[in-house]
């Protein structure tokens, strides 16, 4: 018997190719999933790392503050031993 060009075909053989057809198509749609995910994730932690540098940033800054306004304290209202 011959189907579709093919001899020795059996109806046991579509039926394996329509599962694996099935499966190939969760499949792709799983890999889209995860790629849109992955995406997201990427553009997560890129926000996170500026803020996290914004951050640095700014507390770099209240410590240069802090400390001028430490240094113009007259020395016998604090030591920076103390602190």
């Amino acid at each position: 018997m011959t189907t579709k060009g093919f001899s020795n075909y059996s109806v046991g053989m579509d039926a394996d190719l329509k599962a694996l057809e099935e499966k190939l198509a969760q499949l792709l749609a799983l890999y889209q999933q995860m790629r849109a995910e992955n995406l997201e994730l990427r553009q997560d932690l890129a926000q996170a790392q500026d803020q996290s540098k914004q951050l640095r940033d700014s507390m770099a800054q209240a410590s240069t503050r802090l400390e001028a306004v430490i240094d113009r304290l007259p020395p016998d209202v604090v030591s920076r031993e103390s602190l």
